[in-house]
């Protein structure tokens, strides 16, 4: 048997590596299978301030793209679909990549559908691209 003593005396001469060289490898597979996973690409979103960010650039500068609750999707006022918005963008950008991008989605839109946009909307040019938030908050009126 390999690593047994032959004598009372004798030291072991012999380390039985298998185990290690098993453990290694289980564990070279593994992050094999995982680093695909690890190497996806997100959104990167920096974090800013509104006033800033509105203040800096006027309307006439910024594309406005905006989705309602309904459904509706417009550029610039200019109402498109999601097969039309990549045109729509690019056109609206003029060329001129460094242009802020500005969606504006509600709460209530599906994530799916915003997250769509801003892939849209980048795979067309955009590259600053803000985020804001619509929503119409009823206010309670009081009765006198």
């Amino acid at each position: 048997m390999a690593g047994a003593q032959k004598g009372p005396d004798e030291a072991i001469t012999d380390i039985n590596v298998t185990p290690l060289v098993d453990v290694s490898l289980v564990l070279v597979i593994i992050f094999m299978a995982i680093s695909p996973f690890a190497m996806t690409s997100g959104i990167k979103v920096l974090e800013s301030k509104a006033k800033a960010a509105i203040g800096k650039v006027s309307k006439s500068e910024s594309v406005n793209i905006k989705l309602e609750l309904s459904g509706k999707l417009t550029v610039n006022g200019k109402e498109t679909n999601f097969e039309g918005l990549g045109l729509a963008v690019q056109k609206a950008l003029g060329g001129k990549k460094d242009r802020l991008t500005i969606l504006t989605a509600d709460d209530k839109n599906k994530v799916g559908d915003v997250v769509r946009i801003l892939d849209i909307s980048k795979q067309f040019g955009a590259q600053k691209i803000a985020i804001m938030h619509s929503s119409k908050k009823k206010k309670k009126e009081k009765k006198g």
